[in-house]
């Protein structure tokens, strides 16, 4: 059962590379999903748009923080490839045996201007719990959205 992981993964990374895209999700050798905006709101449009479907397919993103990796548990995704990978999202990926590559482990994932830790990051450095990772990152996506200022 290893060899499609693989392959989907190997397709993933391939086609954020080539299109340099910042979040691509394949299925079954099929591109299900790909994306060029930044942060979390990526993959949460993926979640929204296919859910289940997401089920043990491969992610490659450039920057995959511990919000990253408790929605790729929450989705169900067997093999993750990180640019950047932050130490804590290691942690819960390995600890949830999904298959993992990377290029280079950061401390922590910043925010876009590099001045403090990304506010997704920070919404669940106290969450273990996939489910509850989601529903909390999900309503500070649509709070950035609507007011996009943070308190």
């Amino acid at each position: 059962m290893m060899m499609p992981i693989k392959e989907d993964l190997e397709i993933a990374k391939e086609v954020l590379h080539k299109k340099n895209l910042t979040l691509a999700i394949v299925k079954e050798s099929k591109v299900l999903f790909e994306s060029r905006a930044h942060g979390v709101s990526a993959f949460l449009d993926a979640l929204e748009k296919f859910g289940f479907k997401m089920k043990a397919a491969s992610v490659a993103d450039k920057v995959v923080g511990k919000a990253i990796a408790l929605l790729c548990i929450h989705a169900g995704i067997q093999a993750v490839y990180a640019l950047n990978l932050s130490l804590k999202a290691k942690q819960v990926l390995e600890r949830n045996a999904v298959h993992l590559e990377w290029e280079i482990i950061v401390d922590k994932i910043l925010n876009a201007s590099r001045t403090d830790i990304c506010p997704f990051e920070k919404a669940v450095i106290k969450i273990d719990n996939p489910k509850e990772a989601y529903k909390k990152l999900k309503a500070l996506s649509e709070k950035l959205s609507k007011g996009k200022k943070l308190e």
